[in-house]
This record gives C-alpha cells, structure tokens and sequence, in this order.
C-alpha cells in the first residue's frame, strides 16, 4: 500500500479527516457547520479543511453508505473532484433522498476522501475502432 504525504489547513476547528478502520480506502469527512436539508433537497456543506494534494493524484468526494442506506443522504456529485491544483475549503454536496429534512450537526461524519493517481490520456484520432464482442451493445444490453 503506497502513502503519500497530503498537506492539510484547518479552517474551523474540527477533527481532521482519518481511516475509521485499518483497511478502509476513504478517509472521514466531518462537517463544520450545523444544516437542515430539506426534503428532496440539496445542501453544500463546509469541511473546514483545506488541502494540498500532491501532483499527479486526485481526491475524491464520495457518499457514506451509513447515511445512504439508513437516511438518504448521498452525494449529489458523487463522486465530486478535487485537482491537485484547487486550494479552497472542501465543501460536500449533499442530497437528501428522503421525505423528511434531515439535520446535520457540527463534527458529524458527512462523506469519505479517497486519494486515486491521475492518467492523463493523448488522444489518437482513428477512422475507425477495432471490433468487440460487445461492440456498440450498452445500456442494459446484457439483460436485467
């Protein structure tokens, strides 16, 4: 398992993004802020960190299952991200599912962090593709 070093600023005093388990890929992210969002509604909400994400990596903003699965919450651009170059607070769009407002305290775990290496791809313009099995099949083509 590779590591790397992230610079990180704190914005407002929360706790910093950490692993809840050894194995975990994503790191927690908490709220700065208390927020209601409303029914079928979306919200952004501050982290109250900034970071610097080395060249060549990128962080992304995805949903946690525990808030999905018993409330849901997700996130609305998932997975939102961040480039190595933006030096902004980390804010998280939420959306909330349900039928009920749902409300968000300050210190609360909203999101998770997972850090991913950058391709960068140099395109080959082609007449034409190289045939699959597959081909042109998408949406649903494989049945339910």
């Amino acid at each position: 398992m590779k590591k790397i070093k992230v610079k990180i600023k704190r914005i407002s005093s929360i706790p910093l993004p950490k692993y809840q388990t050894p194995d975990a890929s994503g790191l927690d992210l908490y709220s700065a802020e208390d927020k209601v969002i409303k029914k079928k509604s979306f919200a952004t909400i501050r982290t109250g960190i900034a970071i610097e994400i080395p060249k060549g990596y990128e962080a992304q903003v995805r949903p946690r299952s525990g808030l999905a699965k018993n409330y849901g919450i997700g996130v609305l651009n998932s997975p939102g991200t961040i480039d190595a170059d933006y030096r902004g607070e980390i804010m998280v769009i939420l959306f909330n599912f349900s039928n009920k407002n749902f409300k968000i305290k300050k210190g609360e775990r909203i999101a998770q962090l997972v850090f991913s290496p950058i391709v960068k791809v140099k395109w080959v313009e082609v007449k034409e593709l190289k045939k699959s099995k597959r081909n042109e099949g998408g949406f649903g083509h494989t049945g339910r």
